[in-house]
């Protein structure tokens, strides 16, 4: 699953939480110019295994950011600041 995007979401469909993250991460990377890709559990057991009960789940840089809500202020900042 690797792309040249930052972020990703992890989802299933009929989530509502998930609809609020992804309205959430348009809303994020409108600012920044980054991409996000959407990676849905159904049928993957691996990401349903380790993360199945916490989605919405988003990864930045392939690593956990947070999970149920997206913390755009928090976001926003991570994405902004240089990486030493």
């Amino acid at each position: 699953m690797s792309t040249d995007a930052r972020l990703a979401l992890i989802t299933r469909p009929g989530c509502h939480l998930c609809d609020d993250a992804k309205a959430a991460l348009d809303r994020v990377v409108a600012v920044t110019g980054d991409k996000w890709v959407e990676w849905d559990v159904t049928g993957d057991e691996g990401l349903e295994r380790e993360y199945g009960d916490r989605l919405p789940v988003v990864l930045l840089d392939g690593k956990e950011h947070g999970y149920w809500r997206v913390e755009e202020d928090r976001l926003l900042r991570d994405l902004t600041t240089p990486q030493l």
